[in-house]
């Protein structure tokens, strides 16, 4: 259960391979961890607020294989990172010292529409009263996956969003999302999902692979995609990305800043490499800022 938005999975032998899966990953994570621990390796001190990501969101086994250790304070941290796993949260006013994510609170459907139309000079959104054919209806809500294809014009329901459909589906027959880490406002890591193009809004996916974002993106996407982190104020998020194949424009349709994985159809050895990339980012990130505040905080104690 995440604890703010209200999703919850199922109980089914699928969550149950689910379950076994990220339990593999994830010890291999704390025995690499473990082992460049007792070398002396230490990295940088992060304290969350308000919560403690749970080991299942991905910043916090990024952090871990960055050698983070989880402050008790901001005082007591290299720096301090707002994590709410709620679709419009209410940050607490940002630390002195380095901080991350503080000005990212909202990422509501409406509000990620409006800032990509800003960014990109195109719209996502539509007021489906005014729109002819089809649209996609969804909740504000992030994490719902409650998408559905409704017939415009026709009247828009309370807490619901409304945007163009995405022809995302490719000469094989499959459609593809694109789910792209930013870090630091940069692009760091994609996972191309290969989904079936008649359940477009079911979350499990056919296959994931993994690739380099250039590999992806022309240099002005990229460009882009790291304009729109920055303007949702989004050191670390995942960004679900559509390319209408027709046109060949993308599209950013939802942001994720607390964003749980390594998604589970991902091959293990692309989990590892996936968290490598994160992890390395992270800690770039947090030099980064650190760097820039006038006194650096000196080392802390920390719990893990």
């Amino acid at each position: 259960m995440l604890r703010k938005t209200g999703n919850s999975a199922r109980p089914d032998r699928a969550l149950l391979i689910e379950i076994v899966r990220w339990l593999t990953f994830y010890a291999i994570v704390r025995a690499r961890a473990a082992l460049r621990r007792a070398a002396g390796h230490r990295g940088p001190a992060i304290w969350f607020t308000p919560d403690r990501p749970h080991p299942r969101y991905l910043v916090r086994t990024a952090a871990l294989w960055a050698g983070a250790h989880l402050a008790a304070s901001s005082a007591g941290a290299d720096v301090a990172f707002y994590f709410e796993d709620a679709t419009a949260g209410a940050p607490p006013a940002a630390p002195a010292n380095a901080h991350l994510n503080f000005g990212c609170a909202d990422i509501s459907k409406s509000h990620v529409a409006a800032v990509f139309g800003r960014v990109f000079g195109y719209p996502l959104a539509l007021d489906p009263a005014q729109w002819n054919g089809i649209a996609v209806q969804k909740s504000e809500i992030n994490g719902r996956h409650d998408g559905v294809l409704v017939q415009c014009p026709c009247e828009a329901l309370p807490g619901m969003s409304y945007q163009r459909k995405i022809d995302t589906v490719r000469a094989d027959g499959f459609a593809y999302d694109l789910r792209t880490h930013c870090i630091g406002g940069e692009p760091v890591v994609v996972w191309i999902k290969r989904r079936d193009p008649t359940q477009p809004f079911a979350p499990p996916s056919i296959a994931v692979t993994c690739h380099a974002p250039g590999d992806v993106f022309t240099a002005a996407e990229l460009e882009r995609i790291a304009a729109f982190a920055r303007a949702m104020g989004a050191d670390w998020c995942g960004l679900d990305i559509l390319r209408d194949m027709p046109k060949g424009r993308i599209y950013i349709v939802d942001v994720n800043k607390t964003d749980a994985g390594p998604i589970t159809a991902l091959a293990l050895r692309d989990k590892l490499a996936s968290t490598a990339l994160l992890a390395e980012a992270l800690t770039r990130t947090i030099a980064r800022v650190r760097a820039a505040q006038p006194e650096a905080n000196p080392r802390p104690n920390a719990v893990r």
